[in-house]
C-alpha cells in the first residue's frame, strides 16, 4: 500500500513538473526528464541535468554516461531497477550547457519532494552541481569526491558525473574507486538499519512466549 502511495505521489509531482513554467527551459525541451526507478530505493542517484538522449527519451542517464552509471551501480551489487535516478533540472539546458543558479533554485523543489517521497537512506550526487544542490553550498569536486556527509538525517555521497569520467581517463579511475567506497557505505548503513529493526531482548522473549 505504501509503495502504491509513493507511486501515486510521484506521478502527481511529475505532472506538476510537466506544467512548470518557472524558467525558460520548458520551451525548448522535447520531453520532461522527471526521474525513474524504485520508489522504495535505499540509494538515490542525483545528476545535474538531462542531455540530448535523455531529452529525446524522457528518461535519465540513457546515453554513454547512463551505460557507465549502470555498470557502476552493478559494481556495488545492485541493479539499476533497485535504485532511483533523477536530476537537479528536469529539462535539458540548450546545447548541454551547465545549469544556471536560478534554474537550480526554481527546479530544486521538485527534487526535494522526490527525496521526501522516496526517503532514501543514501543520496549519491553525480557532479558538482548535484552536490551543490543537495549540500546547499559549493564544493570542490576534486577534493570532495569519495566523501560522505550528513544532510537531514541522510548520508550524502559525492562523486563525479559519469560523463566527466568518460571524457577524462583519470576521472574514470577515480569514480570507480569512489563507487568502491560507496559500496562500503551502503553495506554499513544497510547493516545498521537491519540492527535497528531487530527486536530487543525483551521483545524477543515476548515473541518466543507467544
Amino acid at each position: 500500500m505504501e509503495r502504491l502511495n509513493k507511486v501515486g505521489k510521484l506521478e502527481i509531482l511529475r505532472r506538476e513538473a510537466e506544467g512548470c513554467r518557472n524558467c525558460s527551459l520548458w520551451q525548448e525541451r522535447t520531453n520532461l526528464v522527471f526521474g525513474e526507478g524504485n520508489p522504495d530505493a535505499f540509494i538515490m542517484f542525483v545528476g545535474e541535468a538531462p542531455g540530448f538522449h535523455e531529452d529525446q527519451q524522457g528518461k535519465p542517464f540513457v546515453g554513454a554516461a547512463g551505460k557507465l552509471l549502470t555498470e557502476l551501480i552493478e559494481s556495488i551489487g545492485l541493479k539499476r531497477e533497485d535504485v532511483y535516478i533523477a536530476n537537479v533540472l528536469k529539462c535539458r539546458p540548450p546545447n548541454n550547457r551547465e545549469p544556471l543558479p536560478e534554474e537550480i533554485r526554481v527546479c530544486f523543489p521538485f527534487l526535494r519532494q522526490q527525496i521526501e517521497i522516496i526517503n532514501p537512506k543514501i543520496i549519491c550526487t553525480l557532479g558538482r552541481y548535484a552536490a551543490y544542490a543537495i549540500l546547499g553550498h559549493s564544493v570542490n569536486i576534486s577534493t570532495s569526491h569519495g566523501k560522505d556527509y550528513y544532510v537531514d538525517g541522510r548520508r550524502v555521497f559525492v562523486t563525479y558525473h559519469p560523463a566527466a569520467a568518460l571524457y577524462h581517463g583519470k576521472l574514470l579511475e577515480n569514480i570507480k574507486k569512489d563507487f568502491e567506497k560507496l559500496k562500503e557505505l551502503y553495506e554499513a548503513v544497510l547493516k545498521s538499519e537491519k540492527e535497528q529493526n531487530l527486536p530487543n531482548k525483551k521483545e524477543k522473549e515476548q515473541l518466543s512466549f507467544w
